[in-house]
């Protein structure tokens, strides 16, 4: 399937959810199989060594790849379940090519080693998940590597200040930032971190930016249409949306997307054919399950905001004009997404007791499946954040997170009443 199609010497562009059903791939390569097969190989023949040779020289970026593409060598380098998904990701968020990867971890750390060196510095958002806050805090740290971290509470001239009292300015190499933030929320605004970026670029060294899209995207926030070099999701959410694949990816410009493949290839950490074919299946229907879990969570944020024993809740869909926050959701946002945060009248007893009370919704880490899952994000997925900063983000013993589903938001609503009922 091409992009466009022509009849009676009209061009019909296709949408994106249309093309997720066939793009990049051709069923006369396969016997005609309508849906790409598993190519679970490690390995591919060359016709002759003048193709193997040829193909090396693609790999290595000496020679220009041919009409149909780098030729196929081995799973680790290209793979034709990988390649066609490379090219189907690329669609929602107009990118020149993406990377796949086995994790989202995965993928933000091949991307971040690629562009750093000991003494550079990171310039990183707050809250941000727990997993990506230790590889900047911890594991970065240990190769020379600085992290300065800012909140949805900076303006852009103090951010740019901090830097400069950090004596970076001539050091910062990328601002990562998420964005809604996981677990509270909040949104960081796309283009006042470009503008940063540019304030510290410089002939010889461009900032990069680079924003974890995974909340809302790739249907609901576009950032490089904002001006983001770099977009990363953890694949496994709602790109795969059914809770039985790990994965990751990164897009952007051919340039910065071929130099992290390089480092894949050398790390090891791209995805498997079986993982790029589950990808491939899940694409086709994830307008229709993001669209269905958005339009049951708004109903869901609108009964917590009622409930009595319920102290805030922290949705996208709730803010009203009045809030600073509000301008940036019109701006960047075109949904408020699945992600339901709430802080309950109680204290972290009262919470386990809420979680150990569900029927129905799983109490579970991750998001983006299409069952409704229900976190502690103190206790869980940023219990390694340390407490004081837990604190100043918000990430208390009362807050809650809530992935909302498929299922009815009827059945959704009571079961988080009958588990409210308990505390």
């Amino acid at each position: 399937m091409d992009k466009e199609l022509i009849s009676n010497g009209k061009i019909k562009k296709l949408q994106p959810e249309t093309l997720m059903t066939g793009y990049g791939y051709k069923p006369e390569w396969s016997e005609g199989a309508v849906k790409c097969p598993i190519f679970q190989t490690s390995t591919f023949v060359f016709e002759n060594a003048k193709d193997g040779k040829e193909f090396f020289e693609m790999a290595h970026g000496v020679r220009e790849p041919g009409k149909h593409g780098a030729g196929l060598i081995y799973s680790r380098i290209n793979n034709p379940d990988l390649e066609i998904l490379e090219d189907r990701l690329t669609i929602w968020d107009n990118a020149e090519a993406c990377a796949v990867f086995d994790s989202g971890m995965a993928a933000i750390s091949t991307t971040v080693l690629e562009f750093f060196k000991p003494g550079d510095v990171l310039l990183s958002s707050e809250p941000i998940y727990g997993g990506t806050e230790h590889l900047f805090e911890v594991v970065l740290a240990k190769f020379g590597i600085q992290t300065i971290n800012f909140g949805v509470q900076h303006t852009k001239q103090q951010i740019i200040e901090m830097v400069e009292r950090a004596g970076a300015a001539d050091k910062l190499r990328m601002i990562f930032f998420e964005t809604p933030a996981n677990p509270t929320n909040c949104l960081i605004d796309i283009e006042m971190c470009v503008d940063i970026a540019k304030h510290f670029s410089t002939k010889e060294h461009k900032v990069l930016t680079a924003l974890d899209n995974t909340f809302l995207g790739p249907v609901y926030q576009h950032p490089i249409k904002h001006g983001v070099d770099l977009v990363l999701y953890s694949a496994t959410k709602y790109i795969g949306g059914h809770s039985d694949v790990v994965a990751g990816a990164c897009l952007g410009p051919k340039e910065l997307i071929n130099r992290i493949k390089s480092l894949r290839v050398a790390l090891g950490s791209m995805a498997s054919p079986l993982t790029g074919w589950l990808l491939m299946r899940s694409l086709e229907t994830l307008k229709m399950r993001m669209s269905t879990s958005v339009q049951s969570a708004q109903e869901i944020a609108e009964w917590l905001s009622t409930h009595p024993k319920i102290e805030k809740v922290l949705y996208l869909g709730l803010l009203n004009e009045g809030d600073p926050q509000y301008a940036i959701y019109k701006k960047q946002c075109l949904s408020p997404g699945a992600m339901i945060s709430f802080i309950i009248k109680g204290d972290e007893q009262a919470s386990f007791r809420f979680l150990d009370s569900l029927k129905m919704v799983k109490l579970a880490v991750s998001l983006g499946g299409t069952e409704s899952l229900a976190e502690h994000p103190a206790a869980m997925t940023h219990s390694a954040v340390e407490p004081h900063k837990r604190k100043e983000f918000g990430i208390t013993d009362n807050l809650l997170r809530l992935s909302v589903g498929v299922e009815a938001a009827e059945d959704i609503i009571w079961d988080l009443d009958q588990a409210l009922s308990q505390i």
